[in-house]
């Protein structure tokens, strides 16, 4: 199975909205992971309530220490606005930087556009993982359906 890993300083805002969109959206047929290079105490509270808008529960989530092998094990590394070179120099997975705003300290309103940024993201990337998967050659991601889920814009 294909596993995405979304990076960020604290690992409190952005990059565990990614990896909740992810899991809802792919339903099991891709893993995302999330992680930060200064994990903090807690998600922030702002994000929770923010996603459980769209009906995603990420209030049991806890902010997790970047490793060499989450690196190691993601198929690709996407960092949410700090820059990939410092995430993970000269390692041979694919890494890509989003440049979304860090929502702490914003307003809701402000925070509820980031999610919806990284929505919109997320979305995009699993159109892109079942393109190049569906290729002659690719691996397959079978049953994989963009933007029908119940509750979620698509």
């Amino acid at each position: 199975m294909m596993t995405i890993l979304f990076v960020c300083v604290h690992n409190s805002g952005r990059s565990q909205m990614a990896e909740a969109f992810l899991n809802k959206l792919a339903a099991g047929r891709v893993r995302a992971i999330s992680a930060g290079t200064e994990p903090a105490e807690a998600v922030n509270p702002m994000v929770v309530k923010v996603m459980s808008e769209l009906g995603i529960d990420i209030s049991h989530q806890k902010p997790k220490k970047l490793t060499l092998e989450m690196i190691e094990q993601a198929d690709k590394v996407i960092t949410m606005g700090c820059g990939v070179d410092e995430v993970c120099p000269g390692t041979f997975v694919e890494t890509e930087d989003w440049g979304i705003d860090d929502p702490r300290g914003k307003p809701l309103q402000k925070v509820r556009e980031i999610r919806d940024q990284i929505q919109v993201r997320v979305s995009g990337l699993l159109t892109e993982i079942s393109y190049r998967l569906l290729l002659p050659g690719g691996v397959g991601v079978q049953g994989l359906v963009i933007g029908d889920e119940p509750g979620l814009p698509g």
